[in-house]
């Protein structure tokens, strides 16, 4: 066992050395992304929010931009920034933006520098995961994602987050449900087994969760008056 684990993570070393220079706080070493890549998820917040509603929206580990051009179509009267770790994604979705100014870039590995309260919805999509431990069946995330990382960046999305706003987390490697700060937020969108990836999951301890799917997708933020007294929410949301 030691010793495929081993070949495992040779493996997964060259890959990461393949594809990406080292940034930190970098989780995806990927930026492959599509226009419109999750339609039903995308119309889910446009029926939500109201599509024509002044809202501002986060897109974060928003590539070369994609999502946030998706995001101006769906709701044409928002504002929309998008942050990604890599200067040259963000360099390339300035260029496309050609001076919009409902839209904005900047490059960021977290969202220290996000205003509190700041948002009506944040997407994180295939931003938080590596899909080379999928593909090389590692039974560990570590020593390439850790869970308290995980923990450390959808916290603080949270708090970027205004009450009553929605978090949308698809494809990663680690459950919202098993994060302290799930215990603020709503179960309000599951994903059909159709529309997840076939990424693996971990525990909080990175240890491989066998076979497990996590269909929660959308959160929305409780109000601080709906918090006091609830339950955590750690086991209300759905784990199989």
């Amino acid at each position: 066992m030691h010793r495929l684990w081993n070949a495992t993570r040779l493996k997964l070393t060259a890959a990461r050395r393949r594809l990406a220079r080292h940034l930190p706080g970098r989780f995806q070493p990927y930026a492959h992304t599509l226009p419109d890549r999750y339609p039903w998820l995308f119309e889910f917040a446009a029926r939500e929010l109201g599509s024509n509603a002044q809202l501002r929206l986060l897109s974060f580990g928003c590539s070369r931009g994609d999502e946030v051009f998706t995001l101006r179509r769906y709701f044409p009267n928002a504002s929309v920034r998008g942050i990604d770790v890599d200067p040259r994604n963000i360099g390339i979705a300035r260029a496309r933006a050609a001076g919009d100014p409902a839209v904005s870039f900047a490059v960021a590995a977290d969202t220290r520098d996000e205003p509190t309260a700041g948002y009506h919805a944040i997407f994180c999509l295939a931003v938080l995961c590596l899909g080379d431990l999928t593909t090389h069946s590692a039974p560990r995330s570590d020593p390439y994602l850790h869970f308290a990382d995980f923990e450390r960046v959808v916290t603080d999305l949270a708090r970027c987050l205004k009450a009553g706003g929605l978090l949308f987390l698809h494809t990663t490697n680690f459950r919202f449900a098993d994060v302290l700060v799930a215990r603020e937020f709503d179960v309000v969108l599951e994903a059909e087994p159709s529309q997840l990836a076939p990424d693996v999951l971990f525990d909080r301890t990175n240890r491989l969760l066998p076979g497990a799917r996590y269909r929660a997708v959308g959160f929305r933020k409780r109000r601080p008056e709906d918090v006091a007294g609830q339950p955590t929410g750690l086991a209300e949301q759905r784990l199989g």
